[in-house]
């Protein structure tokens, strides 16, 4: 018997998980992420890694960690759009991500590593899509607050429930329906602490999508927030054939902000986006493909795509809807 959130860990990063047997992000891969629409958010990210970099002085040593990098697509768009910290030599940019397969693919010029780096770092811890990743704890409602367990009987694996003693603050009291269930996401909040504590001075940045407060989840439909994919699709049931598709939940805020402080800022994706000047990039291709249109190259293609890459990303029902929280590290 395992509780819910061992049993994640197995089923998603043990010896025959999801990701160590080979799910991962991208068109070829089990889902889409913002990284994998386009080379345009990274470039986005390029100029907030830049402003973060002129806001601390212009350090000789600026590191970017990349938590959850995957086969590093982000962080080869990140270097192709050549940030002037980059081009300074400052920029030292370091994927973290536990999976071999996926670490064999990263860019040259990155440091790659399957653990998180000594610190303290000046910089920006960053991490698109990893939080509702993170092994969570489940709590299920049966006339009160109790957790869930997972048993295998005759190859099939149960639910089932155990007392759970102290229900913490963030679960509400009463007014949910029978079988209702709520994350409990101690490893995405030690996360963010963990991010913080690795900073001397700069930022933890996360992209994912989220929900303001845990009780919300509770009444809601718990298939509409616990999530499974398997190429390109929703998959099945969370306890159907492990390590064949992925876990997600959405990211509960409040359970982040208790144990790390409240946010600096929380934008939509859309609003983070349009802040660090996606719409003047978008221009910027519009203006190439118009001067190169009669005769299009490489550069006009890639400048014309930025319009198609920017309606995905800013769109309110999808990418555009996600959430960004950055916690500031140092002072000012």
């Amino acid at each position: 018997m395992h509780r819910f959130d061992e049993w994640m860990e197995l089923a998603l990063y043990g010896a025959e998980g999801f990701y160590t047997v080979g799910g991962q992000a991208g068109r070829r891969g089990d889902f889409l992420t913002s990284p994998e629409v386009g080379p345009l958010f990274g470039a986005v990210l390029a100029r907030a890694i830049d402003a973060e970099w002129r806001r601390l002085g212009r350090p000789v040593d600026f590191t970017v960690v990349e938590a959850g990098a995957g086969p590093g697509t982000l962080a080869r768009t990140v270097f192709a759009a050549r940030p002037e910290a980059l081009l300074a030599g400052a920029l030292r940019y370091v994927c973290v991500e536990t999976s071999a397969a996926q670490r064999a693919q990263h860019p040259a010029g990155v440091i790659s590593t399957d653990t998180v780096p000594d610190g303290p770092v000046t910089g920006i811890v960053v991490a698109n899509e990893l939080l509702d990743n993170l092994p969570f704890r489940l709590a299920v409602w049966d006339d009160g607050w109790r957790e869930a367990y997972v048993i295998e009987q005759n190859g099939r694996y149960l639910e089932t429930l155990l007392p759970l003693p102290a229900p913490p603050p963030c679960l509400p009291t009463g007014g949910v329906p029978l079988g209702a269930r709520a994350p409990l996401q101690d490893r995405a909040a030690a996360w963010v602490v963990g991010a913080q504590q690795l900073l001397a001075h700069g930022r933890v940045v996360v992209f994912d999508y989220c929900t303001p407060v845990t009780a919300a989840l509770a009444v809601r439909p718990w298939r509409e927030w616990l999530r499974t994919y398997r190429d390109q699709q929703r998959g099945a049931h969370y306890l159907v054939s492990p390590g064949s598709q992925d876990i997600t939940a959405e990211v509960c805020v409040d359970q982040l902000s208790a144990g790390a402080g409240e946010p600096d800022s929380i934008r939509s994706q859309a609003q983070w986006l349009q802040f660090w000047g996606i719409d003047e990039l978008v221009e910027e291709g519009r203006a190439v493909w118009a001067a190169k249109a009669h005769a299009p190259d490489l550069e006009a293609m890639k400048a014309r795509s930025r319009v198609r890459e920017a309606e995905a990303l800013l769109d309110p029902n999808g990418l555009g809807g996600f959430t960004v929280l950055e916690w500031r590290v140092g002072g000012d």
